[in-house]
């Protein structure tokens, strides 16, 4: 995604006739017409954008993060216009994931990549999207992700690679193929182009974000040591996934990722509430 589209779709949404429906004008965070549980999302939005910011997610305003609302067909996402290392819960939308209902007029271009994903797997409440340094890197190449470290282990052999395209996702049909590689996997890498991340909370694919990037550089230094290197066993995989991954052990990197946020930006305490 560019800069670029993403002003050229948010002044193409705001001059279109239909821009004055609901769905253009759908409430943001800070709107008296989304409840105290949504607006306490938008906040978890608002950190876990921070934290991507502070994890080398960063590429000016581009890439999103979003959490479906529970028990509906709707999300929240980032806007179009603020960067992870910028984003308050007042830069959070809300959207459908109908794609054919006209978005929030500061909606990202890619909005129809998330309304692929959840539509495609009910089990996903939370996506990244971002073309974080690592991760875009590794996905330029024909590497297969190893266990070369903790984070590496929780990505082995569930790792798909879409190549159909390096382009920015702007339609429907290349969003589904995206669906479709990504499978059932934690994540996709997009060659070329960045990562996909999914998980059952926002907690989950913020932190899969950060384990991502960090196994997709740990392994890229370890190519380029002569003679080789090793990786974690079979087993060693299965102890790790069942430990170092399971909710109480993600719960505990999300609240490091949250204190992070709150000692840069006190600002950011104020939404600490949306961590529960």
């Amino acid at each position: 995604m560019t800069a670029a589209a993403s002003g050229t779709a948010a002044s193409r949404t705001a001059a279109s006739p239909s821009a004055a429906s609901p769905s253009a004008a759908s409430p943001s965070a800070g709107s008296p017409t989304l409840s105290a549980a949504e607006q306490r999302l938008c906040g978890l939005l608002a950190i876990a954008a921070r934290s991507l910011s502070q994890g080398g997610h960063d590429d000016f305003n581009q890439g999103q993060v979003s959490a479906r609302l529970p028990g509906s067909d709707r999300f929240l996402i980032k806007n179009a216009l603020a960067g992870f290392n910028e984003c308050t819960p007042e830069s959070v939308v809300l959207a459908s994931v109908n794609p054919d209902e006209v978005p929030h007029r500061n909606a990202p271009p890619e909005l129809v990549l998330h309304q692929a994903i959840y539509l495609a797997r009910p089990d996903v409440n939370s996506i990244v999207h971002s073309h974080a340094p690592q991760t875009l890197v590794f996905g330029a190449t024909d590497l297969e992700l190893r266990a070369v470290s903790h984070d590496g282990a929780f990505f082995v052999d569930r790792l798909p690679r879409f190549t159909q395209t390096s382009q920015t996702i702007l339609n429907l049909q290349i969003a589904t193929a995206v669906a479709t590689a990504l499978g059932d996997a934690p994540a996709a890498l997009l060659r070329n182009h960045g990562g996909v991340i999914v998980g059952k909370s926002i907690r989950h694919a913020c932190v899969f974000a950060h384990l991502l990037e960090r196994a997709c550089m740990l392994q890229l230094l370890a190519e380029q040591v002569p003679g080789g290197y090793h990786c974690s066993t079979e087993a060693d995989v299965e102890a790790k996934r069942e430990f170092n991954f399971a909710d109480l052990s993600v719960k505990s990197y999300w609240d490091h990722c949250v204190n992070r946020v709150v000692a840069s930006e006190p600002a950011a305490a104020a939404w600490k509430e949306a961590r529960r």
